[in-house]
Parts: structure tokens; C-alpha cells; sequence
């Protein structure tokens, strides 16, 4: 069994201003958990443990998957509920396309059980996780608000393989469609 998911690449440059703003970040006393830049992405679908012969259908559907590059562009960072917050992210504008997107990759995965999110896809890009909240996590935040990070095109997916170590996950490409 592999935990695996399938995402959207962001471009180095929008990665490294998003770096910046975990340096702005890193000045609050809120405990935050930060993501490596260089792996930060957009979850388009979770999909949880795989075993390997579900693997290997898993990448003949999403290979069959075509759709048009399109733009994303990374808005602001801010966190996932005001009055809960659990992670850290930036907005993704992109226009619509990873809903439709991720449509497309259910029609291929529910015939071989996995379940059809319940909820919208909100596309975002996660750059830490919240372990313990407090007052200055939001002064930062606001010293990051109208900041621009960038757009780039996403010309493809990757189905990942995620494996949670004790200094974070470490990302593996299983399968790459390109556009």
C-alpha cells in the first residue's frame, strides 16, 4: 500500500516567492509546521492508500485523461478557517479548470472505487500547518496581504506517492500526463 495523490506543479518562481512569505511567516510565534517550497503543489485529488495492482489502474486512467494547459495564478496566503486555522495557503485562481479537472479525474477513478468528493475543490497551494494558533499568525498574514507570487501554466498532473517521514513527507512521481 502507497498513499498517493494527484497534483498540479507550480512554477519555481511562484515556489520561491511563496518561500518569502514562510520568511514573514517565521516571525509570528503561532507553532507552524512549514512545507518545503520545493515541494509545494496543488491537490487536485487524494486518493489514500493504493495497492499496487490498483496503482497500475489508477495511472491507465489518468493517462486516458486530456484536457488544455491552462493559468493559475497564486493570490493571497492565508489560512484555511479564521477561527479554526489548521494550514496555512495561497489561493489559486484558475479559472475553473482544476473543478473541471477534477471531474474528469473522478470519472476515471470512481469505477475503480474510489469515492467522488463531496464538496468543491478550493485549488490552493499549502505552505504550513498550524500547530498552535495564536494572535501574530493574522499580524503576519496581513503583512503578506496584496503581495502578487506569480502565475505560471499548468500543462499537466502527476500522480504522487507520498511517505510520511519524521521530518515530513517525501513526494515520489509515479506517473506524469502531460497536455
Amino acid at each position: 500500500m502507497v498513499r498517493m495523490f494527484v497534483a498540479l506543479e507550480l512554477s519555481g518562481e511562484i515556489r520561491d516567492r511563496l518561500k518569502d512569505a514562510q520568511q514573514v511567516l517565521r516571525g509570528c510565534s503561532a507553532r507552524l509546521t512549514f512545507v518545503d517550497p520545493a515541494l509545494i503543489h496543488i491537490t487536485v485529488k487524494f486518493l489514500g492508500e493504493v495497492d499496487d495492482k490498483k496503482c497500475a489502474k489508477v495511472q491507465d486512467a489518468l493517462n486516458k485523461i486530456t484536457f488544455t494547459p491552462f493559468t493559475v495564478t497564486a493570490g493571497d496566503v492565508t489560512v484555511n478557517n479564521p477561527k479554526r486555522p489548521h494550514t496555512v495557503w495561497c489561493a489559486i485562481d484558475d479559472g475553473g479548470n482544476g473543478e473541471q479537472l477534477l471531474g474528469l479525474i473522478e470519472a476515471g477513478l470512481s469505477p475503480l472505487g474510489f469515492a467522488r468528493e463531496d464538496r468543491r475543490l478550493t485549488p490552493h497551494a499549502t505552505v504550513a500547518r498550524v500547530k498552535s494558533p495564536d494572535s501574530s499568525l493574522f499580524t503576519a498574514l496581513d503583512q503578506l496581504r496584496g503581495r502578487s507570487y506569480g502565475s505560471c501554466t499548468v500543462n499537466g498532473m502527476k500522480l504522487k506517492k507520498s511517505i510520511l517521514t519524521s521530518r515530513g513527507p517525501v513526494y515520489e512521481d509515479v506517473l506524469e500526463v502531460k497536455w
